[in-house]
Parts: structure tokens; sequence; C-alpha cells
């Protein structure tokens, strides 16, 4: 059985480490987000650990020193949780339990935790629990080492099995039907998409909690959940929308994040679908964040293991309302950066140039007619070369919404 975590309201330290290829700033960045995690998934960050090292730990993921200091730390405040922004390994996850006296939560463990909590159809619970079985797995030594004997008592005596070897099994069979449930809601789904017509399609994507469902929303005039907390958005949403005369459909898909699970990517890779099979991206950026670019790298990585980095992009900068518009001294000769750069020099950069894009802000409305030309004028694009002697085709199948 999986362990519930159960950490909502707990008070927790996080865990990072700068090595040799992680720089100061990428390590605080991440621990920023490790904090935003914890606060999604209901815990209460009170304090950061840091240590520079030149490689993990193979036996307690940071140094022995440090990790006295922070079973210190955690046995004088009362800490309940420990977080630790990379994937610890069965045995790292056992020393350092042992250690600490407390519970120890990988990144991997917390982004399924909110995973399984923000989870609300069958497909995304299905997938959810995937994951967290084929994480479970290779750490239920450390979860059952006290049960592992030979059963005994009337009935039971012969070769049998440890309780180790029944859990795996249990598991594995666990693992097995899950996987047989999503291949049948897979093939569901396919019939789904083959049957929405010959509308030009588009996917929102971007990195997590950039503003994609408050823009599909505005987009769409639908209701789809929307909230600034991370992975709001679980399950895809489509819907039909008309732009002048043209009918697309508008799907909203899941969040991506660095260093997300490999099980989850594996897992969701039929809600990915959506995007695999999409005429066209919408690749949403919260241009407010101090490393937007580091986050559209992130996605771009995802996008081509879903093979999917060659299809036709427009970039929408989002959040342009949250950016600290500078204006710059002229005779400022330091390099341009967020903190001192204004929009304007900030849009004649390499990001106009790379391709389609623009600056938007969902929350106020800003150039979203803009947003909307350009949509119009890409998806036409690609229905003309799709059916040049056919008419726009409506569909039913999805409420139709007139922008």
């Amino acid at each position: 059985m999986i362990r519930e975590s159960e950490i909502k309201d707990e008070k927790a330290v996080l865990i990072g480490v700068i090595t040799p290829d992680l720089d100061e700033f990428t390590v605080n960045d991440n621990l920023k987000e490790l904090a935003f995690l914890a606060e999604t998934a209901g815990a209460s960050p009170i304090k950061i650990f840091v240590q520079k090292i030149s490689r993990h730990n193979p036996k307690t993921f940071v140094g022995t020193g440090k990790l006295i200091e922070i079973a210190e730390y955690v046995k004088e405040n009362e800490i309940s949780m420990a977080l630790f922004d990379d994937e610890l390994s069965p045995s790292q996850l056992r020393n350092i339990e042992k250690e600490l006296k407390c519970l120890v939560l990988d990144r991997t463990n917390l982004i399924l935790d909110i995973f399984a909590k923000r989870a609300q159809t069958a497909h995304a619970k299905t997938q959810v629990e995937l994951a967290q079985y084929e994480y479970l797995l290779p750490r239920l030594t450390g979860m059952w080492t006290h049960l592992e004997r030979q059963r005994g008592g009337i009935g039971m005596r012969g070769p049998g099995e440890t309780e180790i070897e029944t859990d795996r099994r249990i598991v594995r069979e666990k693992i097995a039907k899950l996987k047989d449930d999503l291949t049948k809601i897979d093939k569901q789904m396919a019939v789904q998409r083959k049957n929405r017509g010959k509308m030009v399609r588009v996917a929102l994507v971007g990195y997590t909690n950039v503003g994609k469902s408050t823009l599909m929303n505005l987009i769409s005039k639908s209701n789809v959940f929307a909230e600034n907390k991370l992975f709001a958005t679980l399950d895809t949403t489509v819907r039909k929308v008309v732009i002048e005369n043209l009918p697309i459909l508008l799907s909203d898909t899941v969040g991506f994040i660095r260093k997300l699970p490999h099980h989850l990517v594996e897992s969701f890779k039929s809600t990915l679908d959506e995007v695999r099979e999409t005429d066209l991206l919408l690749h949403v950026v919260d241009i407010s964040h101090p490393n937007f670019e580091d986050q559209i790298q992130v996605v771009n990585s995802l996008l081509a293991e879903l093979n999917s980095s060659d299809k036709p992009t427009i970039m929408v900068f989002n959040k342009i309302d949250a950016f600290s518009f500078v204006q710059r001294d002229p005779f400022d000769l330091s390099p341009a950066k967020q903190e001192n750069i204004s929009l304007e020099e900030l849009m004649a950069t390499w990001i106009a140039k790379a391709g389609k894009c623009v600056f938007i802000s969902a929350t106020n409305k800003t150039n979203i007619l803009n947003l909307k030309n350009l949509l119009y004028d890409t998806a036409k694009e690609i229905h003309k070369e799709r059916y040049p002697y056919n008419d726009f085709l409506f569909s039913t199948e999805f409420d139709e919404t007139v922008v």
C-alpha cells in the first residue's frame, strides 16, 4: 500500500546541494520552487539548508556533518518533515530517515503527492496511482524491513514467501492492472480525438503556473479551474472556439516542471497525446519570472521527448503586468538584466526574433486581440494547407464559443 504523506500544515525544512554541475543561482531558484511545491501540498517551509559539495554522498546525499546539523535543527524546532530537492535512492532515504527521525520526502515524492491531490477524473487518478506504485516498488525494502521473515503457522509451512516478496508481487500485479486500465482508457480517448472532425487543433503548453488555464478561460469563455498554485490543471480540457469564421479546438494541458519525475512523464504520455496530435502549440511563458529562459528550455526538452518540438508554435509571453517596468539610464553600460531592463528593450531582444510571438497579460486582458489575430492567421494557414478545397467544418461535439 502506498504511504499517505499527510503533510497538511506541517513544518518542513528544505535541503539542496551546490555541485560543479549546478551553480548557486540555479540551486536557489530550484529551492524557491521546492518551497512553492511544499506550500501547494500544504506544508510550511521553515528553513533552507544548502551545502556545496563535489558530489552527492551515496549514503546520505549530503555530507555527514551537514546531516547532523539538520538533525539538531529538526529536533530543536520540532520539524516534522525534510524535503530534498533531488530524488533520493532507497538506501539514502532509509539512512536519512534514521538520522533525522522525521518524514523524509524527495522532490519526486512531493510532486506525486500533489498530483494525487489534484487528480479529479478516473483517467488522471489512474495515471497518478501508476506513477506512485512504480516509484514505490524499489523502495519497499526500506519500508518493510521489519516484516522480512518467513511466514509460519498452520497451513503456511514450506518454502513460502517473505513479506517483502509478497508485497513486491502485489505491487507488480497492481502496476500491471493499472497499465491495462490505462490502455483501455487510452483507446476510448483516441476514438474521441478521432471524432473531433477536421478542425485545427491548438494546445496550450508551458511551465506550470504560467497562466495557461487563465488564458484558456479568456479565449474560450469557459470556466476551467485556475489557481496560483503548481499543477492546478492535470486533466486535459478541450473547448471549441470560433474566431471570426474559423472553428478551432483549444486544449489546456498539464504544466511542465524541471526534474519532472520520469514515472509521471511515462504515465501521463496518454494525456499528453493531445500535444502530440495537435496542429499548433501556444507556448505560454511567465515573462515576469527571473528564470523564464530556463523554463522555456525545460518545456522544449519535454516537447522533444514527446516528438512535438517541430510543431508550429506561437510564443505567448504572459504576465507583462507583473514585469518590473524600468526606464534605463542611457549612460548605464551595465549588462541588461530583468531588474534593470524595460519591457520594450526585452521585446527587441532575441525573443521577438525567435518566431511568432505576442506579449500579453491574461489577467488584465492586455493585447488579447493581437493574440487572437495571430492565432486566427496561423490556424487559417494550417487549415488551408490541409483542406485547400473544403469549407470550414463545424462540429457539434463541443459547445461552440465565439470570440
